[in-house]
């Protein structure tokens, strides 16, 4: 039995909306280079379908596909700069209680085997 992707088929509604917008975004700015859909797949090395479904918000559309049409349109900079460290304001509050580098579990190292 096959267990389901929940984030493509029941994505929180703010993921869902983001990546819909995004596909928007990405056929307008296609549209306004006056770019076929065609010359897009061929200058990102990938089929027309991910171009088509990257322009749909298709959820299963993998990250290097939106990633490599923000580059065709010298749109990846701002891409660059999501989840910056130094732009977290919750995470450096957080860094700045507990001093971590890393994320560990509360349970210890047994000898149990």
């Amino acid at each position: 039995m096959t267990a389901k992707n929940l984030l493509t088929t029941a994505p929180p509604y703010e993921v869902e909306q983001a990546i819909t917008r995004l596909g928007r975004n990405l056929r307008t700015a296609r549209l306004r280079r006056n770019l076929t859909i065609n010359e897009v797949a061929a200058k990102i090395g990938t089929g027309p379908r991910a171009v088509m479904d990257a322009e749909k918000g298709k959820l299963s559309t993998g990250i290097a596909a939106y990633a490599a049409l923000l580059w065709t349109y010298d749109l990846l900079h701002p891409f660059g700069a999501l989840a910056d460290p130094l732009t977290d304001r919750e995470g450096l509050a957080f860094d700045q209680l507990s001093g971590r580098e890393r994320a560990r579990s509360g349970k210890g190292l047994d000898n149990d085997f």
